[in-house]
């Protein structure tokens, strides 16, 4: 089985050259957050007055900041925080929503009816004003920022799983499951679960652009990672408030590493969907 499907997103790699820039661009991404501190040519941390304000330059690729920082080392080494504040926040997202859901959309009923309104209650809130309420009420820590993200995102989870177990719990390998003695908790983890993955891992990587986003947003407005770590979202507030006197660099570098994350995991959904739904592979 697994022959196939790697001959087939060889295929779908070499046919559709976005795809292909998406895996590319996701690779460099990890490369970044497992190498960069090792990657970096200088502290991210370390200020030196005498080279603040300094544009893009052989020494300097990026130019530095108003405390004299490689702007290039900061937003090498903010990627690894970046990602993975989006990475924790989208697999607890995946792990409350998708069992939920599943069990929403199987047993029907009272379950449903819980799960549905607060998905509901959840997504009658503006979702960043609620991420912002969260973190306030919680306090501006990294295991904050993921909690608040992977709650916005519960309800994009528990509705797609809820409507796939629901289409699939009376399928016909679910009832040769149940006619074999499993149990209902069985037939929902070993059977239903494992079949709604794949759509489940495309809307994952939908959702690793928006988690990416809310994480740099909180942190723009002051409610995020705290300075002085490096974080992308930081680096534009910090950015912007030199924009007007010239020093252009400060927000660009930054605001174009999170630009390329966000639209490398879009294009990720795209792939992994042609990649793993049976239908394209006809």
């Amino acid at each position: 089985m697994m022959l196939p499907l790697l001959r087939h997103a060889r295929y779908v790699l070499s046919e559709n050259p976005v795809t292909g820039l998406a895996f590319g661009l996701f690779a460099l991404f990890m490369v970044a957050a497992l190498f960069g501190p090792l990657l970096a040519p200088y502290d991210p941390l370390q200020s030196n007055a005498a080279m603040a304000l300094k544009p893009p330059s052989a020494a300097h690729w990026f130019g530095t900041d108003q405390l004299g920082r490689d702007i290039f080392s900061r937003v090498l080494v903010a990627t690894r925080l970046d990602l993975t504040i989006a990475f924790a926040s989208v697999i607890l997202a995946f792990m409350l929503g998708a069992l939920s859901g599943v069990a929403a959309g199987y047993f029907g009923g009272w379950t449903d009816q819980i799960v549905g309104r607060l998905a509901d209650t959840i997504m009658a809130f503006p979702l960043f004003v609620l991420a912002m309420g969260i973190v306030a009420a919680l306090g501006n820590e990294v295991i904050n920022i993921v909690i608040a993200t992977a709650i916005i995102n519960f309800p994009l989870y528990a509705r797609v799983a809820r409507a796939e177990a629901n289409v699939r719990r009376e399928a016909g390998f679910v009832e040769a499951a149940r006619l074999s003695g499993n149990g209902e908790t069985r037939v929902l983890l070993g059977h239903i679960l494992p079949n709604i993955m794949p759509i489940m891992m495309v809307q994952m990587s939908l959702t690793m652009g928006y988690a990416i986003l809310n994480a740099a947003g909180l942190s723009f407005i002051g409610l995020g990672v705290r300075p002085p770590d490096a974080e992308w979202g930081i680096m534009v507030a910090e950015g912007a408030n030199f924009i007007q006197s010239g020093e252009w660099w400060i927000a660009l570098f930054p605001g174009a590493a999170l630009m390329l994350a966000v639209f490398c995991f879009n294009l990720l959904g795209d792939g992994l969907r042609d990649i793993i739904d049976p239908r394209m592979r006809t």
